[in-house]
């Protein structure tokens, strides 16, 4: 089932530099879904408009049928929750269990609800010891989960996420993966927008290639093996795939993959 359409969406700054231009594409529901491109490609503005901030100054965004305008925007800010780059923007109250209820309270939830989903949050992000804590002085990795519970509060089907492996060291990375799976497994849609190649490739059903605020191209994740493809994107082919293509390798499966890995990182003496 389809649980997002855009058709035709254009948006101008105020400058009048053009920041998307007539995009379209769908997205069905419980995929997760990587919108890559680089800087100044028209991503965030293009996230933005998937929940409200940003209301189309042409074209059409639809979530599960209902078109994104003023009057939708309860409905639609209850279904997609958004999770900005820098998770100061969403963290202001002094502890980290009320900055989760905020969002909840203000959807009008009793108080036994308000709980019900706090609990719920804290739990599927793993955060329990950090709740009682002050946000102000968690680390950036800790601060994106308390933002993400924050949204998750609100019970959205679907979750968008800004550039959320920006800034993250390795360990807090595999750690981010691994809730991004969570709540895919909770039964969440996801939508990422990232210029990482690298780790869309190996996370993502299908991806969404932006240019200047142009749709590239829409597809499986093998489209991120096309090198020329790719340079048109202003983006590198993944590693893996460039190993690949420069040892003449072309395994067909993750078993003929780590068995092509394997031979290279071990060859026979």
């Amino acid at each position: 089932m389809t649980i997002l359409e855009i058709k035709d969406l254009s948006y101008t700054y105020s400058d009048q530099t053009a920041a998307l231009e007539k995009i379209s594409f769908s997205v069905k529901e419980r995929k997760k879904i990587a919108i890559l491109g680089a800087n100044g490609s028209g991503k965030s503005t293009l996230l933005q408009h998937l929940n409200g901030l940003i209301l189309p100054q042409a074209g059409i965004v639809s979530i599960k049928d209902t078109i994104i305008c003023k009057k939708n925007l309860s409905f639609i800010r209850k279904t997609v929750g958004i999770v900005f780059d820098n998770p100061e923007d969403q963290l202001f109250s002094t502890t980290v269990y009320e900055d989760i209820a905020f969002g909840p309270r203000n959807l009008g939830y009793t108080e036994e609800k308000v709980q019900e989903c706090v609990e719920r949050a804290i739990s599927l992000v793993n955060i329990q010891d950090l709740s009682h804590r002050p946000p102000y002085n968690l680390s950036l990795g800790q601060k994106k989960k308390v933002a993400i519970a924050g949204v998750v509060a609100m019970e959205p089907e679907i979750m968008v996420f800004d550039e959320p492996f920006s800034g993250l060291d390795p360990y807090s990375l595999e750690q981010f993966i691994y809730l991004l799976d969570n709540l895919y497994d909770a039964g969440h849609t996801l939508l990422i927008t990232t210029h990482d190649v690298d780790i869309a490739y190996g996370w993502a059903d299908e991806c969404i290639l932006l240019k200047e605020g142009k749709v590239l191209a829409q597809g499986p994740m093998d489209l991120l093996e096309d090198q020329l493809l790719m340079k048109k994107a202003r983006l590198k082919v993944p590693s893996l795939c460039q190993i690949f293509h420069d040892t003449n390798m072309q395994p067909k499966t993750i078993g003929e993959a780590r068995e092509a890995l394997n031979k290279l990182l071990n060859p026979p003496s």
